[in-house]
Formats: C-alpha cells, structure tokens, sequence
C-alpha cells in the first residue's frame, strides 16, 4: 500500500511559514498523505533575544506550534496523523539555550539543522566566489559532525544546505568528493548513534535540481550501514506540502533502503517502500 509521510513542514507559526497547520492538514487529506509532522523553526540561539529577534520570539513560536497540533491531531484523527515536531537550528551554538528549547514539549521528532556557522548570518545571505566556498562548506562540516556526534536529535536535516544558494548564485561547481572524509565521518557518527539522515526533496525544484543530499551521497549513507531515513518536503506553505516525497521515497529504495522512518514520541517507526 502507498504510504506518504512528509517530516519536514513548516506553518506560519516559522518566521517564514506561509499556512495555518489546519490548513496543512487540510491539504494533507486533499493530497492522500498518511502523516505530517510540523517542524516549525527554532533557531536556538535565537531564544536569547526573546521578542527582539529579527525571526520572531522563538519559545512562543514552538509553543504556539505544538499547542496548534495538539488542538486539532484528534479533530483529523483517521484523516491524517498529526505530529509534533521541531526544527531546531544550530544546536551545538549556546547550549543552555537549546536545552531551553528541547524542554518546550515532548516532541515527536527533533530535526537537527545548521543555517548558519556561529557569528555568521545564515548561508541564504552570504556572497560566495571561489576564494571563499571551499573554507566555508569545510566549515560547515565540520559543524555537522559536532552535531552529528554530540546533539539530542533524531534526524539530520538537508545535509547540502549551503549548495542550494552557491547554485542559485554563482557558476562554481563543487566536487563533493573533496569533502567525503569529512561526510563519511558525519554518516558514520548517525550510524553509530542510531540517527536518521534526512532526504530532504526540496532541492528537486530549486537550481541545485536535487534532493539534499544527492543520490550519491545517500547511497553512501547506506553502504557504510545507514539504517534510518527520513523524508521531508520542507514545505512552507500548503502548495508545496510533500512535493517531491514520492520521488525522495523511490530515491531511497534505489539506494538500497527498504523502509523509511517516521518519528513518534522520538521513537522510530518503519514505514515499508512499496516500490
């Protein structure tokens, strides 16, 4: 039977969401889709600045996110599975401070990301050229390996991140290759804690033209002894809610997986590829 589960949504309750989560679930049943999880943003360090940050009051956002799934999970109950998830950015930057954030709810799903090095803006408003790309994305990894090995998380969130604006904005083209020890060493640090690389199917409608990450590197995860994927549109808005999952989900099974993961109460469950 044809599961569709999309892990990665945001609602207006993100500084750059677009749609109510009644509207998501609306959408939700229009589409078929069995499970959305809403992962608002929460940028963790944002929290120090409260009402003052240029992204909004973070504590009240997730807040507000996880009281708006909790209202209406039951009003779509045996439409739509309905869960309470978080993205939370920059973990490893102030670390009271994202314990602050993990102490909001019992979430479903944590999905661990990085938008920006510490003391830098976010890579949506950096310049790049070819003097500086090559230290920031080693930067970068070097960022997600810390995460990888040391945050309370449950899945990593688009791991080519970065690429999707040097695609957008410039002619440089990156060989992954040079940066695979340091990838290599991210995949194995998930595998042996137990996390979940995300396929994050947004890409597929963007310059990079492919999920973050690509085929190659999913496979990778898989050949080194990845276990757990899961699968998330990144949506803002009822439009493009699980645009590309079908495509993400067919992404995995060529890459050897038989199952993808959805998260309830942090705990993995397997959701079999009918392809």
């Amino acid at each position: 039977m044809k599961i569709l589960c999309d892990s990665h949504v945001h609602s207006k309750n993100s500084f750059d969401g677009e749609s109510t989560v009644r509207e998501i679930c609306n959408a939700a049943v229009d589409k078929g889709i069995s499970t959305v999880t809403i992962t608002d943003h929460m940028e963790a360090p944002e929290i120090r600045l409260g009402d003052r940050s240029v992204y909004g009051n973070a504590v009240k956002q997730i807040t507000q996110s996880v009281k708006d799934v909790e209202a209406l999970a039951p009003e779509f109950e045996g439409k739509v599975r309905l869960l309470r998830g978080m993205e939370l950015g920059e973990p490893m930057h102030i670390p009271k401070l994202t314990k602050r954030a993990m102490e909001i709810s019992d979430f479903d799903f944590i999905l661990a990301s990085v938008h920006n090095l510490k003391d830098m803006e976010d890579f949506y408003y950096l310049e790049y050229n070819s003097q500086n790309t090559d230290e920031l994305l080693k930067m970068y990894f070097d960022e997600l390996l810390d995460t990888a090995e040391n945050a309370d998380f449950d899945s990593l969130a688009h791991l080519t991140y970065p690429l999707r604006y040097v695609c957008e904005r410039t002619d440089i083209k990156v060989d992954l290759d040079k940066y695979i020890n340091a990838i290599d060493s991210i995949f194995k640090a998930l595998i042996k804690r137990e996390k979940a690389l995300e396929i994050n199917t947004s890409g597929l409608f963007k310059e990079i033209a492919a999920t973050m990450p690509d085929i190659d590197l999913v496979r990778r995860f898989r050949e080194l002894g990845g276990k757990y994927i899961t699968i998330g549109s990144d949506a803002h808005n009822c439009k493009d809610l699980a645009q590309g999952i079908e495509q993400g989900i067919e992404l995995a099974k060529v890459c050897g997986f038989d199952y993808f993961t959805v998260f309830k109460n942090r705990k993995p469950e397997m959701v079999e590829i009918w392809f």
